[in-house]
Parts: structure tokens; C-alpha cells; sequence
């Protein structure tokens, strides 16, 4: 069986994680190898991302050359992200024969990043020579209901504004009308245990998983 790319895409607090480890435990259950890979990555510039996302550090406070400055960083990290000898994405899948669950890819820098045409297409040219993943689930909730779960974190990030997060649920819409590659919309109020399903099901239907 082909070794899967697979990336969980939403605004923030749309269940991605909580769907991503479900689906590596369903792999592993059924003696496939699989693990979750995040981004950013947990590498330098991944490291750095975090710290600017949580306002540890501020390099350029004015907004519009913020999400130009973080397009960059992400860039840079999701090239790490796929391409290292150690963790990488390509190298889990070709050598190791293992199923990467990513939470968030090129899609988020679509969704975050950009506020105008010229910024989509200045995030998409950056973007343009990284590789679709196999299938992406988008899991679409409301954005009251994204505040909510927001209201009860105890760390909050830098877009984590109803703001920005109308704008970006707005973005992720557009992006998803017109990708060509596989993609499958899941309802995120639904339950947890509903979602999974829908998810097994698709990937079950769609790469003939057992």
C-alpha cells in the first residue's frame, strides 16, 4: 500500500490535531506506520515561527510586512518540513514507508498570509514549486464557535483575533473553489467520533484502505 501524504487544514481550533491523532492510531492499529507532522516544523525556523506567533519576538510590528515576513519563514520551514534527511516528509514516505498526517501546509500561508489579490499571488509564486499532498480534509467550522473553544486557551497567537480569522475562514473558502487536487470538506460541529468516520471513509473509498 502507498504511503500517504495527508494534510488537516481549518482556522484555528477546528479540531485538526484532535483528527490527526486519530487517524495515526487508526494506521498503527491496523499495523501501518504512520506519524503526525506538524507545521511549523519543530525545527530552527520553526522554532523561530513560534516564538514570533506567541509575540516573543516582534522583527516588524506594522501588519502588512508582518504576514510578508512570516510567508517567508514558511516557506523556508515547509522546505525543511519536506525535504530533510532526518523528519522530512519525502523521506518518511519514500524510505521509511510511512503515512504523514500534516497539520496545516501550503494552504495556511494561503489563508493567513494574504489580505489582498497581490498578496495571494506574491504567497502563491513562493509556494508554487511545493508538491500537493494526496488528499486534504478541511475541517470548517463557524467562527463563534472557533472563539469559543479560543476563549478557553491559555496561550493565544498572534492571528488568533475574530478578525483575522473571519478573513482567514473567508480565504480558505476561495483557495478550496478552485485547488484541483483532492480534497474533502468535513462539517468540523459535527461530533469527534463522526468526523474520524467520515474521514476513514473517504480515504477507505478513495486509496482502498481496508
Amino acid at each position: 500500500m502507498k504511503s500517504l501524504f495527508i494534510v488537516l487544514e481549518g482556522i484555528d481550533k477546528a479540531g485538526k490535531s484532535t483528527q490527526a491523532e486519530l487517524l495515526k492510531n487508526y494506521f498503527l492499529a491496523h499495523q501501518q506506520q504512520a506519524v503526525i507532522s506538524s507545521e511549523p516544523t519543530d525545527g530552527p525556523i520553526g522554532r523561530l515561527i513560534r516564538e514570533a506567533m506567541q509575540s516573543k519576538i516582534i522583527a516588524i510590528k506594522q501588519k502588512e510586512s508582518f504576514d510578508e515576513q512570516m510567508a517567508y519563514l514558511f516557506t523556508a520551514d515547509r522546505h525543511y518540513h519536506l525535504f530533510n534527511d532526518i523528519n522530512g516528509v519525502y523521506k518518511l514516505i519514500n524510505k521509511d514507508h510511512t503515512h504523514v498526517v500534516a497539520t496545516r501546509y501550503y494552504f495556511s500561508s494561503l489563508a493567513y498570509n494574504c489580505n489582498t489579490k497581490k498578496k495571494f499571488t506574491f504567497v502563491a509564486t513562493l509556494n508554487q514549486e511545493f508538491p500537493d499532498p494526496d488528499v486534504v480534509f478541511y475541517i470548517d467550522i463557524p467562527l463563534k464557535i472557533a472563539l469559543s473553544r479560543l476563549s478557553n486557551s491559555s496561550a493565544k497567537e498572534i492571528y488568533e483575533t475574530a478578525k483575522k480569522l473571519r478573513k482567514v475562514r473567508h480565504n480558505y473558502e476561495n483557495i478550496f473553489k478552485t485547488y484541483e487536487g483532492k480534497i474533502f470538506k468535513v462539517d468540523g460541529t459535527e461530533s469527534i467520533e463522526a468526523i474520524h468516520k467520515k474521514i476513514l471513509t473517504y480515504l477507505q473509498e478513495t486509496f482502498n484502505f481496508y
